[in-house]
């Protein structure tokens, strides 16, 4: 990759990999995992442009994240009256 554009991409190859991080911290918290979650970097490295991958995941963790996301959107609903 071009000096440039590995200088101009710095702060979303950080932020790629911090909410990734971030990610795999909240879902482990909340018992469940995506196992194959990654940062594309080899199409960052072409386009500047750093895409989540969320890979492949067996039914029961994808059940146990649909839930964690209802219930998080129930917790919103009621505490900001929506």
């Amino acid at each position: 990759m071009g000096s440039k554009l590995y200088r101009a991409t710095a702060e979303q190859r950080r932020e790629a990999a911090d909410v990734v991080d971030d990610l795999v911290a909240v879902l482990t918290l909340g018992g469940a995992k995506l196992p194959s979650v990654e940062v594309d970097w080899e199409h960052g490295r072409m386009t500047g442009c750093y895409l989540i991958s969320l890979g492949c995941a067996r039914p029961f963790d994808l059940f146990r994240i649909v839930d964690l996301l209802r219930k998080g959107l129930r917790y919103e609903r009621l505490t900001h009256g929506d």
